[in-house]
């Protein structure tokens, strides 16, 4: 489902002005200190979805070399909060900050589902009778809130949102928790460049701080296909999404803004509590490409991440528009290839040997009496069957012995 962004305006402290998040909106609010409950109480656990997810499909992960799993790698998601207490993201999670007005969490809080979904396509872990997981389930998430307003909630009081000032903040803090990459599935849209200074000056500094940048590039193509901020500013990879069959989504926004796409369309991914759910959008094609800069920033270390995008780009498959497209940019992105794919020299890390194991004394004596006995045992058999053709040679030849009375034969 894709909804449409709002048109109300928000006049509190801050110049009003609309935002497309997701398949909704981040508005304009101050920011109040003391924490708040969920407004409408915890969501209750989903149905586990036990089948493959069809980009999983599409990917062969099993081709990823031995020990790249993102590991040792920070993505930051500035999102609706993630859930740390869901079955494949626990012990994924580290503590964050709160952007929201009335928050005050750590930023391991979800009200509405949209930030642990996100987390989970990158970092989920497998979990036994599950064929969802992350594709870099060994990466830390640091979760930082900053919207809680989603379609549906546009006019609703209750919805939370962080301001541009708190946006940037969340960047900068992103930045001071040596975030290796930042996952924005939000999207400004129909707001003056210049009402978003703080926060472009933010990204600007966290891509000189050697941070991947990724962002959505929005779902409102057909609602005018508003230019998307961050996807649209210099050096921040903007991801659209296609579906199962290799075509953009017809509400992934286009335009040049567009550096690759990703799978979008009905997307496994994890509910707060437990469980899982389907959803489409940018917002869950742009943590594909994340995760994917965590597999590249582990395997390849010294890589800066102007040549981490470089790679993702160098190595995305065809996609229907072509090279270097309004609505594909370069091309689908392959997880596989962009850790593999030999670029330029590039010198892939190799991992750690496999820990030889415990010595253990009655374990390997125990070893050596049977390698003993198995030796025994093969010299006694192969002596056996020399003494039996022996027999068998003397069977035949002392009876024709007898009957020429040892002549020999021909005489």
């Amino acid at each position: 489902m894709y909804r449409s962004r709002p048109t109300v305006a928000f006049a509190a402290r801050t110049v009003a002005f609309s935002v497309v998040f997701s398949f909704g909106v981040v508005g304009i609010a101050t920011a109040p200190a003391a924490a708040a409950p969920c407004p409408s109480g915890n969501r209750a656990a989903s149905e586990v979805i036990a089948a493959k997810p069809w980009p999983q499909q599409r990917w062969d992960l099993s081709a990823l070399p031995r020990g790249i799993d993102g590991s040792g790698v920070i993505v930051a998601v500035l999102d609706s909060g993630v859930d740390k207490d869901h079955p494949q993201l626990r012990g994924q999670v580290v503590p964050g900050r709160d952007m929201l007005p009335g928050g005050g969490t750590d930023g391991r809080q979800d009200c509405v589902g949209h930030g642990t979904g996100v987390a989970s396509v990158i970092a989920a872990k497998p979990l036994a009778g599950v064929e969802f997981r992350g594709l870099a389930p060994g990466v830390q998430i640091l979760p930082i809130r900053v919207s809680e307003q989603l379609g549906g909630q546009e006019n609703s009081s209750s919805a939370r949102q962080a301001d541009v000032k708190d946006m940037a903040t969340a960047v900068r803090y992103a930045v001071s928790k040596d975030a290796d990459v930042i996952n924005l599935s939000l999207s400004y849209g129909d707001t003056a460049p210049n009402k978003l200074a703080e926060f472009r000056e933010a990204i600007r500094e966290a891509v000189a701080a050697d941070v991947v940048v990724i962002a959505a590039v929005g779902n409102a193509k057909q609602k005018g296909n508003p230019t998307p901020y961050p996807a649209s500013w210099d050096n921040v990879l903007g991801v659209g999404a296609i579906d199962e069959a290799g075509q953009r989504l017809q509400a992934s926004q286009t335009g040049p803004y567009v550096d690759l796409v990703a799978p979008g369309d009905q997307v496994t991914v994890a509910r707060p509590g437990r469980g899982h759910g389907k959803e489409s959008g940018t917002s869950f094609a742009a943590p594909m490409v994340a995760a994917t800069a965590a597999l590249v920033r582990q395997a390849y270390p010294k890589l800066t991440e102007s040549q981490v995008r470089k790679r993702l780009s160098a190595t995305a498959d065809p996609a229907p528009g072509g090279r270097l497209s309004d609505d594909y940019g370069v091309g689908i992105l392959n997880p596989v290839r962009a850790v593999t794919d030999v670029l330029d020299g590039a010198t892939r890390v190799t991992p750690a040997a496999l820990a030889p194991r415990a010595a253990d004394p009655a374990a390997e004596a125990a070893a050596d009496r049977a390698a003993q006995q198995r030796s025994q045992a093969l010299w006694l058999a192969g002596l056996g069957a020399i003494l039996a053709g022996l027999v068998l040679a003397l069977a035949v030849a002392l009876p024709n012995g007898i009957r020429r009375r040892w002549r020999a034969a021909g005489n």
